[in-house]
C-alpha cells in the first residue's frame, strides 16, 4: 500500500510539467516561478533543521563504539572505533560519511528453524556506494550548466567520466549507468525482501521513485530525446544571476518534467529521510569523542548544583551529628578542601 501510494503522487508530479507546458503552454511557470520557490523552501528548510539540532542538548556521552576505549597508557585502544579526541572523530567522520564504513561491517540476520544465522550484507553497502557517488559526480558535472566559462576542474570531471567513447556519440557517462544500477538496487531490496518491505514506509519507497524519475529523465535527454542545449544553458545561466527568462528557441516537454522533478526533490529534501546526509555531522553518538573517564560531560539541562566539601557538610550538620553521637573531626580546616575528581582537584568545574 504503501509503495502504491508513493507512485501515484510520482506519477501526479510527471503529469503536472506535462500537461502545464505540453497543453497550456506555461512555460514561464516552470522555469521562472516553480524553481525559486522550491528553491526558497530548500534553503529555508534546512536553515530551520540545522539550528533546530544545534540548539538540541546533549545530555549524555552517547557516542556508537565497538572498540578499546582509552584508559590505561599500556592499554592499546582503538582510534576509530572508540575516538578519544576531535581528531580521532573528524578521521571516522570522514570515513563515515565517504565510504558507509559502518554499513560496510553490517550483517543480516535470517532465522531458519530455530537457528538465528548472520551473514554478510555487502551488496547494500555497494549498492549505496555506487548511488551516492555517482549522485555526487552527476550534481557536480551538471555545475557546467550554471558557469560560464566552465571550470577545468569540471571539465575535467565531465571527461573522466565519459572517457568511453566506443558507444558513439555522445559519449555515455559511467555515473548514469552506475547511479541506475544502484537506485533499482535499493528499490528492488524494498519490495522483494520481505523483511525490508514491511518495515518500509511512503517516505522511504518516494524518494527513490523521485530521484530515479530524475535520472531517467535526464538519461533520455542525453541519449534520445534531443533538446536544445543552448537554449537549457540560457535557462539555468538566469536562474543562477536571477535573471530568468524564456527561451525563445522550442524546448522539450522532457526538459520541463526534468526541472519540475528537481525542485521538487529540492523541496521535499529538508523535510524527508534524505536530509541524514546532513543530520550526521549533528548526531550525538558520531560526533562525540569517547573520553568519558578523561573529561566530565555536563548535561546542560542541570540546574547550578552547589558542592559542599566535608568541612562544611560537617558544619551545617553539626547539632544532628552530636545528639546522634557521632564523633566531630575538629582537625577538618575548610580551606584544605576542594572538590576533587578520580583524576585529581579539579576546579573548573562549572556545576
Amino acid at each position: 500500500m504503501n509503495v502504491g501510494w508513493s507512485f501515484l503522487i510520482f506519477l501526479v508530479l510527471l503529469l503536472i510539467p506535462w500537461v502545464g507546458v505540453g497543453v497550456l503552454g506555461l512555460q514561464g511557470l516552470f522555469v521562472t516561478v516553480i524553481p525559486y520557490v522550491c528553491f526558497l523552501i530548500f534553503i529555508v528548510g534546512l536553515v530551520y533543521r540545522i539550528l533546530n539540532w544545534a540548539k538540541s542538548p546533549q545530555p549524555f556521552k552517547i557516542p556508537t563504539t565497538c572498540g578499546q576505549q582509552k584508559s590505561l597508557p599500556w592499554i592499546k585502544h582503538s582510534r576509530l572505533e572508540s575516538p578519544f579526541n576531535t581528531f580521532e572523530v573528524v578521521l571516522r567522520m570522514v570515513l563515515e560519511v565517504l565510504f558507509f564504513r559502518s554499513l560496510f561491517r553490517n550483517l543480516r540476520a535470517d532465522l531458519q528453524g530455530k537457528k538465528l544465522i548472520y551473514g554478510s550484507a555487502k551488496w547494500l553497502w555497494l549498492g549505496a556506494i555506487l548511488f551516492h557517488w555517482s549522485f555526487l559526480i552527476i550534481l557536480i558535472r551538471h555545475l557546467r550548466l550554471f558557469t560560464n566559462p566552465v571550470p577545468s576542474v569540471i571539465q575535467f570531471l565531465d571527461y573522466m567520466d565519459s572517457f568511453i567513447h566506443s558507444f558513439g556519440v555522445p559519449p555515455v557517462y559511467i555515473t548514469d549507468i552506475l547511479i541506475i544500477v544502484g537506485l533499482s538496487f535499493l528499490l528492488l531490496r524494498r519490495l522483494v525482501d520481505a523483511k525490508v518491505s514491511y518495515i518500509s514506509h511512503g517516505s522511504d519507497y518516494f524518494p527513490l521513485f523521485l530521484i530515479l524519475g530524475i535520472v531517467i529523465t535526464g538519461v533520455l535527454m542525453r541519449y534520445n530525446l534531443k533538446i536544445d542545449v543552448y537554449a537549457v544553458k540560457q535557462i539555468t545561466l538566469g536562474l543562477a544571476t536571477f535573471k530568468p527568462a524564456v527561451p525563445e528557441a522550442k524546448i522539450g516537454t522532457i526538459f520541463y518534467v526534468h526541472l519540475f522533478l528537481v525542485s521538487v526533490l529540492a523541496a521535499y529534501f529538508p523535510f524527508s529521510k534524505l536530509v541524514h546526509m546532513i543530520g550526521v555531522f549533528f548526531s550525538p553518538t558520531r560526533n562525540m569523542p569517547n573520553n568519558n573517564r578523561a573529561e566530565m560531560h555536563v548535561n546542560p539541562w542541570n540546574y547550578p548544583v552547589k558542592h559542599l566539601t566535608y568541612a562544611e557538610w560537617q558544619e551545617r550538620f553539626r547539632e544532628v551529628m552530636e545528639n546522634a553521637g557521632i564523633p566531630i573531626d575538629e582537625e577538618v580546616e575548610k580551606e584544605e578542601h576542594e572538590w576533587y575528581t578520580i583524576y585529581g582537584p579539579n576546579k573548573n568545574l562549572n556545576l
